[in-house]
């Protein structure tokens, strides 16, 4: 019990329940003022794309607050480029699964583009998001899908 609160990460780091970054320098949080909202790049400057584990990113870049504002940035669909979007899953069952059925789109393929799509986090609840591309196989199958739960407020020590 000495070292509740603590657990044994990956690259044998220690992380707080919370995530091992809690705005420390490397984080993604692009605001400087501690006590306002933070723009959260998603994926950093990887940005939404097939392939990368966002559960890992969400959980290195945690802790998320109410009212963090989420960027999502990907390149419109072309020729070369798969088309990506943004879904908000409605509960852990379908984060899971990455049921797509009673999933809501935030963002479609063209909305990431330029400075991307901002998407706030106005409640403290469990978010889930997903790309819902090619039903449901860019999240299942290239990870594109993440969950947070936005603590209510910045604690100062």
């Amino acid at each position: 019990m000495a070292n509740r609160g603590w657990s044994y990460g990956f690259n044998n780091t220690y992380y707080w329940p919370w995530g091992p970054n809690n705005g420390s320098p490397g984080s993604n949080n692009t605001n400087d003022d501690d006590d306002g909202p933070s723009k959260i790049v998603v994926g950093g400057s990887d940005n939404w794309h097939f392939g990368f584990n966002y559960s890992v990113w969400a959980f290195q870049n945690a802790p998320f607050y109410v009212n963090d504002v989420l960027v999502f940035k990907y390149d419109p669909p072309n020729d070369t480029v798969f088309p990506h979007s943004v879904y908000q899953l409605p509960n852990l069952w379908s984060y899971l699964r990455c049921d797509l059925s009673r999933a809501k789109m935030i963002a479609n393929t063209t909305q990431g583009g330029g400075d991307g799509f901002e998407f706030v986090l106005k409640r403290w609840l469990p978010y889930y998001f997903a790309c819902g591309e090619r039903g449901g196989f860019h999240c299942r199958e290239g990870r594109m899908k993440f969950m947070v739960l936005p603590l209510l407020r910045r604690w100062h020590y």
